[in-house]
């Protein structure tokens, strides 16, 4: 019996969950480089590498260093790295015993990152949508240039299609990573630029990738999945295997109380979240409020209430948001078996 609450990891579904995109991959006949950021531990990267992921992509500096002292060593930092003070040294120093991708968007950020004599190649970041970062397609070619000019190896381009995480958007955003990255993709070959890859994708999107562009696949959350991706339609809830487990500690009508607030389960909410999160064993029930260590879950008239005491299993909105808030999970083998894996790259955000 453990205090609650605590994350687990249904090691079944996840291992169902990896095998999965690992095929879905293999058919489309691309490289996995799957986001470690969701999941931030490297249990499940070694089970991500076994199912034939070519390597990892990570957001920061620190998960990367910290993900290459557990042994791997084919890194993508897909990410606008400003390459100046400390993290150039480590930029270096991690250079040294990695592969190292290192993403750029600004021939500002492609002239620090030559300063910082990091032995790294490049990929354009492109921006196919999502208006985060990323160059507007057509002016890839230039930032690749101005890379290869001071000395830097150019793979080719990249983008994150974050607008997929909107309802009924999914196949549009697919569509609009293709042209973004067919455009940035056959500038550069205009300008005699090689461009062997062509990385793209997300969770929500990635099944509607088409085949004979990309050449690389990122999605991040697919190994755990969450609320958002059930509510989004890319997942079906009995897949998802990260939850948190909370006791039911007050009880009012039909609502309850449990003791997983938003320092548990994240406080994402997405527009189109019909809650803070839901509830696979209860699917008609929703978390109506959330604050630092109470949710309240207001359940169908049709639903039993929980009585106190009563241990609910609640996925969150957003699974990188709550592995990111606990030091380590409870992993459920499928003979019962228990084990504690640890968050290793929590709060690895610089």
């Amino acid at each position: 019996m453990r205090d609650t609450p605590f994350l687990v990891v249904d090691v079944e579904l996840l291992e169902q969950n990896l095998a999965g995109m690992a095929a879905h991959a293999r058919r489309l006949g691309l490289a996995l480089r799957p986001h470690a950021k969701t999941h931030k531990t490297v249990e499940i990267a070694r089970r991500q590498l076994a199912h034939g992921a070519v390597g990892l992509t990570v957001a920061t500096v620190a998960e990367a260093e910290i993900f290459a002292d557990h042994g791997i060593d084919d890194l993508f930092i897909a990410y606008p790295v400003w390459a100046a003070g400390p993290r150039a040294e480590r930029l270096r120093a991690l250079a040294d015993r990695v592969r190292l991708r290192v993403g750029v968007d600004s021939i500002e950020g492609v002239r620090m990152l030559a300063a910082s004599r990091a032995v790294v190649t490049v990929a354009v970041e492109i921006d196919s949508g999502h208006a985060r970062s990323g160059v507007a397609p057509a002016e890839a070619a230039a930032v690749a240039s101005v890379a290869l000019d001071a000395g830097l190896g150019v793979d080719g381009v990249f983008t994150f299609p974050g607008h997929s995480y909107a309802p009924d958007r999914r196949a549009a955003a697919a569509a609009d990573e293709q042209r973004a990255l067919q455009t940035a993709r056959d500038g550069m070959l205009a300008q005699g630029i090689p461009c062997p890859l062509v990385s793209g994708g997300s969770t929500p999107s990635v099944e509607h990738t088409a085949p004979g562009l990309l050449t690389e696949l990122r999605p991040g959350v697919y190994p755990l999945l969450d609320a958002q991706q059930w509510e989004l339609g890319s997942a079906d809830p009995g897949r998802i295997a990260l939850t948190a487990h909370a006791t039911v500690v007050s009880r009012r009508g039909r609502r309850v109380i449990v003791d997983a607030g938003n320092k548990a389960l994240g406080a994402d909410r997405l527009a189109f979240a019909t809650g803070f999160g839901r509830l696979p064993d209860h699917p008609e029930a929703r978390i109506v409020a959330l604050s630092e260590h109470h949710a309240t879950i207001e359940l169908p008239e049709t639903a039993a209430v929980p009585a106190l005491g009563t241990v609910l299993r609640l996925a969150p909105n957003h699974v990188c948001s709550a592995m990111n808030l606990a030091d380590r999970v409870v992993a459920v083998h499928p003979d019962g078996r228990e084990e504690e894996w640890a968050v290793a790259a929590r709060g690895a955000n610089t």
